[in-house]
């Protein structure tokens, strides 16, 4: 019998996930199928008894529900609690549960482009549900300072009191960072022509993440690209959180080079 998955979201038009995923079960040697869900927000509450009454074995979840979807699951694993958003569902047993798996995909991101952050400072741009996994895993491993920049400083305040608040104009006061990492939508397709920082603070960074997977080149790497500087789009990510999300369904463990190689399919379309 075919295992059930999908992904739900707003707007997901942009959404490689199926694809990703098919190539994952074909290397696993699993059948399934892999469903796209737009789902509006005041229906978000239907969800997860509506997986459940279809049989679904697991979704994973994307912006803007990554967070307010933990209220209708059953269960919350002791990371995404910690991180405070979840970007997975796995349904065991009429129980829904769970689990952050962009952490891991973050940090196989770094760790594949050799992107070294201990007792580094790191620049985070948005607060929302996408910057959570971010700087957990940054926290998690040796960074010495982080500072977000935010267009929202009482919103960004109350999610983040512990740290540093910047507006985007204060970027000025920026002396130098190891990395920036934008995990806001600007410059995601089909509004490529737009990037959340002005390109004449790029020179403070030694190296560029950009969780976008769509546009590969958003036009914030591109001008990082052009100033030479290490740029990494979060196609990388995207795959890796995949991937674990699929060892979390299936209770599984999947070699890293499943990774590598869907990436470079994805990446070479």
């Amino acid at each position: 019998m075919e295992k059930l998955y999908g992904i739900i979201g707003e707007k997901l038009g942009h959404t490689y996930s199926p694809e990703i995923h098919k190539k994952i079960l074909e290397s696993i040697n699993i059948k399934g199928q892999f469903g796209v869900f737009q789902v509006r927000k005041d229906l978000l509450i239907d969800v997860v008894p509506g997986l459940k009454a279809l049989g679904y074995n697991g979704v994973t979840v994307t912006i803007p529900y990554k967070v307010d979807i933990m209220k209708y699951l059953d269960e919350i694993s002791i990371e995404a609690k910690n991180i405070g958003a979840i970007n997975v569902v796995d349904i065991k047993n009429e129980k829904a549960i769970g689990y952050n798996t962009d952490y891991y995909g973050f940090g196989m991101t770094l760790k594949h482009f050799d992107i070294d952050i201990q007792g580094e400072e790191a620049i985070i741009l948005g607060t929302g549900g996408a910057s959570r996994a971010v700087v957990q895993y940054l926290v998690d491993n040796g960074i010495k300072n982080i500072i977000f920049v935010s267009r929202n400083f009482e919103e960004a305040r109350k999610k983040y009191p512990k740290y540093e608040i910047i507006s985007y104009k204060e970027l000025d006061t920026i002396k130098e960072s190891k990395l920036v990492v934008n995990c806001t939508p600007v410059g995601m397709y089909p509004k490529n022509e737009f990037t959340p920082m002005d390109k004449k603070y790029l020179k403070k960074f030694k190296a560029v993440v950009d969780i976008i997977y769509n546009p590969l080149e958003t036009l914030f790497l591109k001008e990082a690209k052009e100033q030479g500087l290490k740029s990494v789009n979060g196609m990388y990510m995207l795959v890796a959180q995949a991937v674990r999300a699929q060892e979390i369904w299936n209770d599984i463990e999947i070699p890293y080079e499943v990774v590598d190689k869907i990436y470079e399919y994805m990446i070479q379309k």
